[in-house]
């Protein structure tokens, strides 16, 4: 009886704080981090809308970690949406479709919104479009993982939340690397960015099917979807979608913390396991996929439907409206903007235009730039914000290292990356950082410790190409 009323009294409360009686009483985090200002309050509760089709789309041909694709269309060819336009040359790749149909205009280059130019497809749309109607693979069931894998790599899925790492390369354990578990990642911790969890609220059912087909094509028993306790309501939608299609799947919800999306630390979060120094999810027996992927897989195994489109949020004190849209892959930022009202004007304030959130987001130079597989949203904010100040000496303050999730010593690694020394910068595992952002938002003398990071990475890698030449 003491037992049955604990349970009582459990739910009770549970029902009191978190509206619901399924929700643990003590979600699950990690140490370190940050809260930085969310402000998912301007996106959160607002349907996704469908876009209209752009009247020209730019697309890039390589917009995914790997070798760029090499073109199979040329100027003058008519495609229509969905058509293969760029073949994946290598292992790490992932092929790329036309996003609407009509008439290439040129094959060139283009400016990319991770920055620098890219060999990109024009096409200028003739207003057709095609449906993906179920069924298309009505044998699914009889496929094994290798035909799974191949599927997945023909549809050009790459992960969404961002990397942009090609889907079925990471779907695909090296020999004798067994995968038990798969973690969907629904934890969203950028500021401003809301997709994600329209995804979960708006098309949980998808969700749910996407992460049973990555846990077929891994032969992983276990499937998890962890997500951060701000998104309780998203919670519900999967729970009630999965006590009918999928109960064998299971969910963590984690204390809202920056940046509990990451990879290493979201697996050592749900499962207490760490990513051994130098290696990957693999070799922890862990596969972690984007909730957007994860929809994007059931898509193209489900419906034949390649990866044309995704769903973005735009937002932040810079846009008149914001929304999260379904968008056309190649669209370009200033038709995306335009559809929210458009960048708003203030006397004596200049405005920052950044591919994603504001703490790993890339700041833009043009709005020509196209919407990518990675574009996960596009903030716009008072370029005061985000511009660096100018900085001063590290104080030794210490604050960088007690707030990085990965353990490190940013100061002293972003120095060392800031004077090339290469060595030291790979002795005290400056290649660990996973550049979440962390260490230049709590900084006081407002040090550029990320870009300098980024350098030491960049001269590191040089460094070691040219002993092996």
């Amino acid at each position: 009886m003491d037992k049955y009323l604990d349970e009582r009294v459990k739910k009770l409360i549970d029902l009191l704080i978190y509206g619901s009686t399924h929700i643990p009483m003590t979600p699950k985090t990690f140490d370190r981090g940050i809260h930085p200002a969310y402000h998912k309050e301007l996106t959160f509760s607002l349907a996704t809308e469908k876009a209209p089709l752009p009247k020209r789309v730019v697309i890039p041909l390589g917009q995914h970690v790997g070798a760029p694709c090499r073109p199979v269309v040329k100027k003058g060819d008519i495609v229509e949406a969905g058509q293969l336009i760029g073949e994946a040359v290598s292992f790490v790749s992932a092929p790329v479709h036309a996003s609407i149909g009509g008439k290439v205009k040129e094959v060139a280059p283009h400016p990319h919104p991770g920055g620098g130019r890219m060999m990109a497809v024009v096409i200028d749309g003739d207003g057709t479009d095609r449906e993906w109607s179920g069924g298309a693979d009505a044998d699914l069931d009889s496929m094994d993982p290798d035909q799974l894998r191949k599927r997945i790599r023909e549809a050009g899925i790459v992960g969404m939340g961002g990397a942009a790492f090609p889907t079925a390369v990471k779907l695909s354990p090296p020999q004798g690397k067994v995968v038990d578990t798969v973690i969907l990642n629904g934890c969203e911790c950028e500021p401003y960015l809301s997709a994600d969890h329209r995804l979960m609220l708006e098309e949980p059912e998808k969700v749910l099917s996407g992460l049973k087909l990555i846990m077929r094509a891994t032969g992983a028993k276990d499937g998890c979807v962890a997500l951060e306790d701000n998104k309780l309501d998203a919670l519900e939608a999967l729970r009630k979608a999965a006590e009918a299609m999928a109960p064998e799947v299971r969910f963590a919800t984690l204390k809202t913390k920056y940046p509990q999306g990451a990879e290493k630390i979201l697996i050592y979060t749900v499962l207490g396991r760490k990513v051994p120094l130098g290696k990957l999810p693999f070799d922890a027996g862990v596969v972690v996929n984007n909730v957007g992927t994860a929809v994007a897989i059931y898509e193209a195994l489900g419906h034949g439907k390649p990866l044309i489109e995704r769903v973005l949020t735009v937002s932040g004190n810079g846009v008149a409206t914001p929304k999260n849209l379904k968008v056309r892959i190649g669209t370009s930022f200033a038709e995306v903007l335009a559809l929210c009202g458009g960048i708003t004007e203030a006397e004596g304030l200049e405005r920052e235009v950044l591919n994603g959130g504001p703490m790993m987001g890339v700041a833009q130079t043009s709005l020509d730039v196209p919407v990518v597989k990675g574009t996960s949203g596009i903030t716009v904010l008072e370029a005061r914000e985000i511009k660096p100040a100018e900085f001063g000496p590290c104080i030794r303050c210490a604050r960088c290292v007690e707030t990085c999730p990965m353990g490190l010593m940013p100061y002293r690694i972003a120095d060392m990356g800031r004077l090339s020394l290469t060595s030291r910068f790979k002795g005290w595992d400056g290649v660990s950082c996973i550049e979440c952002g962390c260490c230049a938002f709590i900084c006081p003398p407002k040090r550029p410790l990320v870009q300098w990071i980024r350098v030491g990475k960049i001269k590191l890698r040089e460094a070691e190409q040219e002993a092996s030449a």
